[in-house]
């Protein structure tokens, strides 16, 4: 599959230029920043506090606008046009990725300065936070996909909010209820276990939770691809 780097860049900064443009998606970036400062305040020192954050950054970043750049385009009947242009899937997809991408690393970056979090192994937890990034960014391709206009965009992302940033902390009641415990295979937990494991030097467990969460972003991406190719037919 040929991918064009002037077709990924022309996407790119029409992208840029449409979230640039709508206050209600770009302000959203300024939530988990607030977050992080009132955390901050509050003396964040709990992995728990140093995580809520970046899992939050997540869900109201990656997934809500790459979410809502989709349905954008649906909305005003552009994707099609994309789709039938000589722009290839892999141009399509990369380059409406590649600003969320973008965005989320400076936000999860800014936020774990602000709360004061120092990853025990930075490059570890780095390539981690990258491959959830790509998670978060299928998962708003497929939202988008099941939704026509930005408004449903908006609500569409809420069950990933509330499930894939606040999960983990269910996982403080699976003593109390045992299903709950399932939650412990989120990728937002994961990504928590692995902090935990290399704090403690467990270097044999913590290529167990990367695992599961390039697991997660492999089957994400790869529903995101069919789907996006077979709604684009099917629009």
């Amino acid at each position: 599959m040929n991918v064009s780097i002037n077709r990924i860049r022309a996407i790119f900064m029409k992208d840029y230029k449409e979230f640039s443009r709508n206050y209600a998606i770009s302000t959203m970036v300024l939530l988990p920043l607030f977050l992080a400062f009132m955390y901050n305040r509050m003396g964040a020192d709990t992995l728990d506090m140093y995580m809520m954050p970046i899992n939050m950054t997540f869900a109201i970043v990656t997934t809500f606008i790459q979410c809502c750049l989709i349905a954008e385009e649906k909305e005003n009947n552009t994707l099609r046009s994309l789709m039938m242009s000589p722009a290839t899937i892999a141009d399509i997809l990369i380059g409406k990725s590649a600003l969320v991408f973008a965005i989320t690393a400076v936000i999860v970056a800014l936020t774990m300065y602000m709360v004061g979090f120092s990853p025990s192994n930075l490059l570890l937890f780095t390539i981690s936070l990258a491959i959830s990034t790509i998670f978060y960014l299928a998962l708003g391709i497929i939202c988008g996909l099941f939704t026509k206009t930005v408004m449903e965009a908006s609500v569409a992302v809420m069950p990933i909010m509330l499930i894939f940033s606040f999960g983990p902390m269910g996982l403080m009641l699976a003593d109390t209820y045992p299903i709950l415990g399932m939650l412990k295979g989120l990728p937002s937990a994961q990504l928590m276990l692995l902090e935990e494991h290399s704090r403690i030097g467990a270097t044999a467990d913590m290529w167990m939770p990367l695992l599961i969460i390039s697991a997660w972003a492999i089957v994400a991406l790869v529903i995101a691809i069919v789907l996006f190719n077979k709604r684009t037919k099917d629009d």
